[in-house]
């Protein structure tokens, strides 16, 4: 029977967050790219509306056909696991989401964990603050809606509570809520 591959605790930063909006986060270190991206999106909470890319040592990774419009030069993330490009704890990748927005996300190998069986993966297991909503304009145009959502006499503040969820809370992080969407991704015991 062949030894399960390791487990691989992440920290995935959205870059340029201040405060930082960050998520700590464990996967099997063996999982193709195209899977990793699917976990990223419920990790960090976004809704998979846009293109991705990874980018590891100037080698860039996407769904192949998907970028075609923008005559990028991409590797097919399915055919590449986490473990060639995240070796040894430290190494880092970065990963694009949203080529309009450019969402830019650090993702930090923190630790190479042993996998008996006791650790259910994937999983979260840390966080900070609320995923920004889709389609706001990058981390800048986070940064000026959450300003105007923040003063109640902005010109702009009606028109922007109106186009976010009601209960919109930059500050709100909720664990369970991940860990449940990550079900998902979970191998049934056999």
């Amino acid at each position: 029977m062949k030894k399960p591959s390791p487990i691989y605790q992440l920290k995935v930063t959205l870059a340029d967050s201040k405060p930082p909006i960050w998520r700590r986060f464990l996967v099997a270190s063996d999982m193709d790219l195209g899977l990793f991206h699917a976990i990223l999106q419920d990790v960090m909470g976004w809704t998979d509306s846009h293109l991705h890319q990874f980018i590891a040592d100037g080698v860039m990774y996407s769904t192949p056909g998907e970028a075609d419009d923008f005559e990028m030069d991409f590797m097919d993330e399915s055919k590449c696991k986490l473990s060639q490009v995240l070796k040894q704890e430290k190494a880092s990748l970065i990963y694009e989401y949203d080529f309009g927005d450019s969402w830019m996300h650090k993702i930090v190998l923190e630790k190479v964990l042993p996998n008996d069986g006791s650790i259910i993966i994937p999983s979260c297991i840390k966080g900070k603050r609320a995923c920004p909503p889709e389609d706001c304009g990058g981390i800048w145009g986070y940064e000026n809606l959450i300003a105007i959502i923040q003063d109640p006499k902005h010109p702009e503040y009606q028109d922007m509570r109106e186009w976010l969820a009601e209960d919109f809370d930059p500050e709100h992080f909720d664990l369970d809520e991940i860990n449940e969407a990550l079900k998902a991704y979970r191998k049934p015991h056999s």
